[in-house]
């Protein structure tokens, strides 16, 4: 009695509707908290920076450094002079001829764009993994209420077992198979209390705080067939808006790109270089004109300005650039295997999660009908075991069929939801919205 009762004390903390959380809630606190998706979003920050690193080889680069330096001169160590001297110079160069760094620039901006494809991915990743960890919580108690339900059905029909044959209406195998019953609906119970902290501290893992309650799924819930009903407009769809299959084209767009640039380190490379340097010294004083003994230093400033146009081909690097070049073109054709393996994945996906709703729509309404039958089979043994043509044994059945029937249909409600999510997923149209209209069907 007193697992019995504490399995009570959870459903009356689980079931409470006060400040209860609903699926927009999580969903909202996980884009701020859920470690995974933080991590996603610092990536994307972090890749967005290639563009501008491989852009910046082809702009122009200007340096500018100076010094200063103190000078004594000695002769037979005695010192003769000493003097300051300083220099300042600029250097500005613009590559006017570089294949190679335009196909790096090129490259860089694909892996930015498919580090934004990934981002977006995970943007709408989170929407599932919020969702299927969320309805885990509300399966998770429905089966739990399901078990503490049967347990006590059982229980009561065990108590009557009990007294049927105190008073020798009954023999003592009907109490050994309603206890029997008890002690496996028992263990049932408990198992299910397990996976309920379980499906919890999952959820809690998401957002890093504790969930005490949580909005429950309604009666609502219209059960339809997929739109568009084309398992291959499903596919034209992903192929059109899957952020992992275009991560994986942008990736190998940069692939081929860093092939080429590989390809055209032997040709020639074409700068325009401007310098401009100055320096300044005090090495020599005016003649006969001293003060306290120390000379007057005569300035003395130089300066250059230099323009030239640098040309350069490499002719031979010890076979490296050939070698580098065989490698680069290796990894693309490895990275467009990788790609063609991706896309064959997303439309093995789509079509299994377009397979698995209308399944799923087909068993919903096959469940809603077992709900029925069974509580009208329970109806009806209930009676013919008060007339004495059913047993104990047969009362029992019918009340574990119409408590798994029950779990049975919450649960193919919730592999619905989930399955329209996954479907949406895969072919890249799922939105946000998709939660609104889920979070509507909550109570």
């Amino acid at each position: 009695m007193k697992n019995i009762n504490r399995a009570l004390v959870i459903l009356l903390i689980t079931g409470l509707n006060l400040n209860a959380d609903n699926l927009l809630d999580i969903y909202n606190e996980a884009l701020i908290n859920d470690p995974t998706y933080k991590a996603a979003e610092f990536s994307y920050l972090a890749d967005k920076e290639i563009v501008v690193q491989g852009r910046s080889a082809l702009l122009p680069s200007l340096t500018l450094s100076g010094s200063t330096n103190w000078n004594e001169y000695y002769q037979n160590k005695e010192l003769q002079q000493e003097y300051n001297s300083f220099s300042t110079s600029a250097r500005l160069s613009q590559p006017l001829l570089r294949l190679d760094t335009w196909f790096s620039y090129k490259q860089s901006k694909s892996l930015t764009n498919a580090a934004e494809a990934d981002f977006a991915f995970e943007q709408q990743n989170l929407l599932v993994r919020t969702a299927e960890l969320y309805f885990g919580v509300l399966r998770a108690i429905d089966n739990l209420n399901a078990a503490v339900s049967e347990e006590k059905a059982i229980k009561k029909q065990l108590d009557q077992a009990k007294q049927r044959f105190e008073v020798g209406l009954s023999a003592i195998t009907g109490v050994q198979e309603a206890q029997l019953a008890y002690d496996l609906s028992k263990a049932s119970r408990i198992n299910l209390e397990g996976r309920l902290y379980s499906s919890r501290e999952a959820l809690n893992a998401l957002i890093g705080r504790e969930i005490f309650s949580l909005d429950e799924l309604g009666n609502s819930l219209l059960i339809e067939t997929p739109n568009p009903t084309s398992k291959e407009e499903w596919v034209k769809l992903a192929l059109s808006n899957n952020y992992q299959l275009k991560a994986a084209l942008l990736r190998k767009d940069a692939a081929r790109n860093n092939a080429k640039s590989s390809a055209s380190n032997h040709l020639p490379k074409i700068d325009i270089v401007g310098t401009k340097s100055e320096s300044e010294t005090n090495q020599f004083n005016y003649e006969g004109i001293n003060i306290n003994g120390q000379g007057i230093p005569v300035p003395e400033l130089t300066g250059r300005r230099n323009f030239a146009i640098q040309f350069s081909v490499p002719i031979f690097q010890g076979g490296a650039v050939n070698s580098q070049r065989k490698q680069a073109y290796s990894q693309y054709e490895r990275v467009n295997e990788n790609t063609l393996f991706t896309q064959r994945r997303i439309i093995q996906e789509v079509r299994s999660e377009f397979s698995n709703v209308i399944t799923l729509v087909a068993n919903v309404t096959a469940q809603k009908q077992a709900v029925l039958s069974a509580t009208s089979a329970l109806e009806a043994t209930q009676v013919g075991y008060k007339v004495g043509t059913r047993n104990v044994v047969d009362l029992l059945q019918a009340e574990k069929n119409l408590y798994s029937a029950e779990k049975n249909l919450a649960n193919a409600k919730y592999d619905y939801i989930l399955a329209n999510l996954r479907l949406a997923l895969s072919s890249g149209t799922i939105t946000p919205g998709d939660l609104v209209k889920i979070n509507n069907l909550l109570k």
